[in-house]
């Protein structure tokens, strides 16, 4: 069959609505690598705010108690029959039980001690809170002079406590007072937990970024904010021992976790170099910057609860900022 000559029509006058460019879909990128989230940190957040259930408290309870009544008995089975064998080796092995039980009380003498240094701080932060609240200055005189006291002999502190003895007669309201006591005293280890925020916000992102390892950067971050925690702590005299740092560490991440404080924000990514961090490096080196990131948040939190005073209007450290010192050249930007 012959195709026919001559001219073609085409009908240009089609009624059927036509989409403007401006309306087009955008071209897909599939190679495009899903924007950084900050697993390791989320994760280990998680973890960390998670409260086991009653259940599994009792369970893990009696089975502490069981061992350790096992435990007991076994050594004085042990130390008895060795008393009966060998006489002089069996009162050396009950001297070091004894030295082991004396080592036991002391630690949990100085767990308890840490608990309650913990409470003194957070009693003083909730009178802070009280004092401003009310205007006042008797309440806020009378709290100046313990936080002079919860650091006397602090050389850290020498300076600032000189110069709030100088002026503390000139501040005739409870704001004022504590914004003076606040700048004086606080001021030295406002600076020394930055460092430590810092010094962690660093070492997750550099262990995220170089270690190919999903748990290994979930350990690493759980481990590196539970240290930071714990220093940030002794830092404004918390001294939190180890059952104290846990529990500091599930009180801080839990306020993260129930204000969305560990979801990802476009901040995160801006704040360290402009929002094109991700077109210039690997999808690790993002995770890392998220996670340094997040870790900057948690540490700005825990500086919130181990604080003896809230932070007055405009003294809050900047997460950005943070950030932006921690971890600028860290990585290619």
């Amino acid at each position: 069959m012959t195709r026919p000559k001559g001219p073609v029509l085409f009908d240009l006058d089609d009624s059927a609505p036509r989409a403007a460019p401006s309306e087009a879909p955008p071209v897909p990128e599939p190679d495009m690598p899903d924007a950084p989230r900050g697993a390791a940190m989320q994760t280990a957040a998680v973890l960390a705010a998670r409260r086991p259930s009653r259940l599994a408290r009792l369970f893990w309870g009696l089975v502490g108690t069981l061992l350790g009544v096992a435990i007991s008995l076994a050594a004085w089975d042990f130390a008895t029959g060795l008393v009966a064998r060998v006489p002089m080796l069996g009162y050396a092995v009950t001297a070091l039980i004894a030295a082991l039980l004396l080592v036991l009380i002391v630690i949990a003498i100085r767990e308890m001690a840490a608990f309650a240094r913990l409470g003194r701080i957070d009693a003083l932060h909730r009178r802070a809170d009280a004092a401003l609240a009310g205007d006042d200055l008797p309440a806020a005189r009378a709290l100046t002079d313990d936080l002079v006291a919860l650091y006397k002999g602090r050389e850290d502190t020498r300076w600032g406590r000189t110069r709030l003895a100088e002026q503390r007669g000139d501040q005739f309201d409870a704001s004022t007072l504590l914004a003076l006591t606040e700048a004086e005293l606080l001021t030295p280890l406002d600076a020394a937990a930055l460092r430590q925020v810092e010094g962690a916000a660093r070492q997750v992102a550099a262990v995220t970024a170089l270690v190919p390892l999903a748990l290994a950067d979930v350990i690493v971050a759980l481990s590196a904010n539970i240290r930071m925690i714990r220093r940030i702590a002794e830092i404004y005299g918390g001294r939190s021992g180890t059952l104290g740092s846990l529990r500091l560490t599930r009180a801080v991440m839990t306020h993260l976790v129930a204000t969305g404080a560990v979801a990802v924000g476009d901040d995160v990514i801006s704040s360290v170099a402009g929002g094109s961090l991700l077109s210039k490096v690997s999808r690790r080196f993002g995770e890392g910057v998220v996670n340094g990131a997040l870790t900057a948040r948690v540490g700005v939190a825990a500086m919130e609860v181990c604080r003896p005073l809230p932070f007055s209007a405009g003294k809050r450290p900047k997460v950005r900022r943070i950030i932006t010192t921690a971890l600028s050249g860290l990585f290619p930007s």
